[in-house]
């Protein structure tokens, strides 16, 4: 894939990784990602398999699950002592503001 293609790939994915046309591995770590994020109480073994089936190895799953975990957790811990994001990331516009006043996205957004 060339690099033109490889951003084009990114973009789609920033959008709506569910559109994107997106290997069928990363797609299935992109949908145990937002479960882990938003019901993580519903995740297990039937999950675990299903990742081993697109092709990842017990490590992978494994290192896949730190790196979901962490990034949920360090969001957590900056939300709630209010931390602003980095610079590099673009504030969310606020809803009926057509996105003039920048504002936090809230871990849902995220």
């Amino acid at each position: 894939m060339g690099a033109a293609a490889a951003d084009a790939l990114v973009a789609a994915a920033k959008v709506d990784w569910r559109t994107a046309a997106l290997a069928s591995v990363d797609g299935a770590l992109c949908r145990y990602a937002e479960q882990l994020t938003r019901a993580p109480a519903s995740c297990g073994r039937a999950e675990v398999e299903e990742l081993r089936a697109a092709g990842l190895s017990d490590r992978a799953i494994h290192d896949a699950v730190q790196v979901i975990a962490y990034f949920n957790y360090i969001n957590r811990v900056a939300d709630a002592l209010g931390t602003d994001p980095e610079d590099f990331y673009p504030a969310a516009p606020t809803k009926g503001d057509e996105g003039t006043q920048p504002r936090r996205a809230s871990p849902q957004e995220r």
